[in-house]
């Protein structure tokens, strides 16, 4: 009967130097898709004191909409585009921020922290992290989902 792997076991062993693959990598591939980059960036891009919102006015707008109709589920990956490679990912976030905090600060650690989390989790070498900042958003500024108004119920051009 196979002993059950302590916790020390599971860590991540330090990779084999280029040209000598492991054992378990001589039997097959791991493919990372962009859509999952896209998450741990969104992730850690929240986890920063002084991000209010990812995306731009009308893509958070149109997200909040869409999110209404598929039950309340919203997109961690709105506002990041992600290019995933064999071996590097570049990353693209656009971010709205509160009011108040000290942008070039708030992106450098946007920045670091996006590049910790997808580098730890993935294995991936981030080579940029793009950062647009599209808005601030103010204290007394209502939420998107507070200015949405529910769609007519007009009939379509279309039938």
């Amino acid at each position: 009967m196979p002993e059950t792997p302590k916790p020390s076991d599971l860590i991540t062993k330090p990779h084999a130097p280029h040209g000598s693959p492991t054992e378990a990598e001589q039997r097959g591939r791991t493919v990372m898709a962009d859509g999952v980059v896209g998450k741990i960036a969104g992730m850690a891009a929240r986890e920063v004191p002084g991000i209010h919102a990812l995306g731009s006015g009308l893509a958070r707008t149109l997200g909040a909409m869409w999110d209404r109709g598929s039950g309340g589920r919203s997109s961690v990956s709105r506002g990041i585009k992600a290019e995933v490679g064999e071996r590097q990912a570049a990353i693209d976030i656009a971010l709205v921020v509160e009011y108040g905090a000290v942008i070039p600060e708030l992106a450098a650690a946007v920045r670091r922290n996006i590049i910790s989390a997808v580098e730890r989790l993935t294995g991936l070498e981030v080579v940029e992290v793009n950062i647009a900042v599209n808005d601030v958003h103010l204290p007394d500024e209502p939420e998107e989902e507070e200015e949405l108004i529910s769609p007519s119920p007009r009939r379509g051009r279309v039938q």
